[in-house]
């Protein structure tokens, strides 16, 4: 095989499923031309596509949206070194042979090419309704948007591919597209996929792909282009269509409320079938707290662990910290000196932690995507930026929910900081945080300043440890990749 993004997708051959609208038999499938003959085998290739965006998220994702920035880094574990590259992710320190970046850019890429597959066949299919047709092209085009999105804003250009690769031939594409040339191609799909989704399903198919879903996209999209008039266009949208905040900012992320009036969009998952359950406790919570914690014996991963910066960035009475990060006491937390900035306590995310557990490593929480108190945060964002109207009571619903008070008065420079602010610990841990900081023009400033205070707390970091420079705001194209197709490196790399 001559290239490591040709992956042989005819089918969508995924036995994960995200509840019973997704629960995917691979046995009923059939290879090569003669699948997508029928509506129903066009469905099935659709809930396939929502089981690989599991892996994705399953997979060391957040490790490049999140630990890479300053909410989270790592409980170092001296007798277990086999997650190194993973750490250098958090320490600027990696190379273009990193294997979680190989490994991320390999998952997006398989993804896209899934939907490639369903966007490639659906119209040689008869359906009974234009709608139900407009629906799954809809619902692939939004998902193959998310990839793109991704992966523009995480390696800048690349390649752009757009058709089902059904020999190695046509997956080898050694041309990267631009950067204008990718977000140009997502945004005609996210336009396409709010032209086809409906805006919201009932029973078993809730939790698929909206209007509103795409909406947010778009509306995101524009506003990391700065293209703020078309953000609040697209974000307005969305307030019409009946989402609304939690009482109880918590509720957002426990596994009885999935799915509720704030959840634009979430990866789905559920403990109760077999392959289908989220992992995040085990991959995310302190090594030495798995008995403790989930009642278990063993190790759990210690990874994405949040900082003292995030800790400390709430505002005082903010009911939004103890929803968010927890904190795991224990005598056997002496050795790790990450505890010491908390009182020798070890901090975890409280967000994807939802005891008992049944099953060793079956957990149940969902992972959100887009929430509707992150479409008020960034209408009101565009809206300042663009100074076409007030941008308070949008940002202040989201602080009155977390019984902060009201803002006020600040001008558009101190709107702006406080917006950033806000969303900082609003999205806490959703894999939001590089993406902000590359948005808002900050990633160096912010990220220098973490560093120093990183490695005045931590003995165990190199003097080379967050040597942030301006080219490493890209992820290095992986070496595979470059060796294989020919692919244009990132400047620096």
């Amino acid at each position: 095989m001559k290239t490591s993004i040709y992956c042989i997708c005819l089918l969508a051959l995924s036995s994960t499923a995200c509840n019973h609208m997704l629960d995917v038999k691979p046995a009923a499938f059939s290879a090569g031309e003669n699948y997508y003959q029928t509506e129903q085998q066009v469905l099935r290739a659709v809930n396939g596509a929502y089981g690989t965006l599991q892996n994705l998220y399953t997979s060391d994702f957040w490790a490049l949206t999140e630990m890479s920035a300053d909410n989270t880094n790592y409980q170092y574990n001296a007798s277990d070194r086999g997650a190194q590259q993973r750490e250098e992710i958090d320490e600027f320190l990696i190379t273009s042979s990193n294997n979680y970046v190989n490994t991320v850019w390999n998952q997006l890429y398989r993804n896209i090419n899934q939907c490639n597959v369903i966007i490639s066949r659906i119209d040689g299919v008869k359906f009974s309704s234009e709608a139900t047709k407009l629906q799954y092209a809809g619902e692939a085009k939004f998902l193959r948007a998310l990839y793109y999105f991704h992966l523009v804003r995480l390696f800048g250009g690349v390649p752009l591919n757009l058709k089902e690769a059904a020999t190695p031939a046509e997956a080898f594409t050694p041309k990267r597209a631009t950067v204008d040339e990718v977000y140009a191609q997502i945004i005609a799909d996210a336009k396409d996929a709010v032209a086809g989704l409906p805006p919201n399903y009932t029973g078993s198919n809730v939790g698929r792909a909206t209007k509103g879903a795409a909406l947010t996209l778009l509306g995101d999209v524009y506003l990391t282009r700065k293209d703020y008039a078309n953000a609040v266009t697209s974000l307005q949208q969305v307030l019409t269509l009946g989402y609304g905040l939690l009482p109880q900012y918590g509720d957002n992320f426990e596994p009885s409320r999935k799915n509720n009036i704030e959840s634009v969009f979430s990866v789905q998952f559920n403990s109760g079938l077999e392959t289908e359950n989220s992992n995040y406790i085990f991959v995310f919570g302190p090594i030495n707290g798995k008995k403790d914690l989930t009642g278990y014996n063993g190790n759990l991963g210690g990874n994405n662990t949040p900082t003292p910066g995030i800790y400390n960035a709430y505002e005082p009475n903010d009911a939004r910290k103890a929803a968010s990060v927890a904190l795991y006491d224990s005598p056997t937390n002496t050795p790790f000196e990450e505890a010491k900035a908390f009182g020798g306590k070890l901090p975890f995310i409280k967000k994807y932690y939802h005891p008992p557990y049944e099953r060793d490593g079956r957990a149940n929480e969902n992972w959100p995507v887009y929430r509707y108190a992150h479409v008020l945060l960034m209408l009101a964002e565009a809206i300042n930026e663009s100074g076409s109207g007030d941008p308070y009571p949008h940002l202040n619903l989201v602080r009155q929910r977390a019984g902060l008070l009201p803002l006020a008065g600040l001008g558009q420079a101190g709107f702006r900081d406080a917006i950033q602010h806000e969303q900082r610990v609003e999205l806490a841990f959703e894999n939001h945080r590089w993406y902000q900081l590359l948005r808002t023009g900050k990633t160096v400033d912010v990220m220098t300043e973490h560093g120093k205070a990183e490695k005045a707390r931590l003995t165990r970091l190199s003097a080379a440890s967050y040597d942030v420079k301006p080219y490493k705001l890209l992820f290095p194209i992986p070496e595979r990749e470059i060796r294989l197709n020919g692919f244009e490196q990132n400047t620096g790399w």
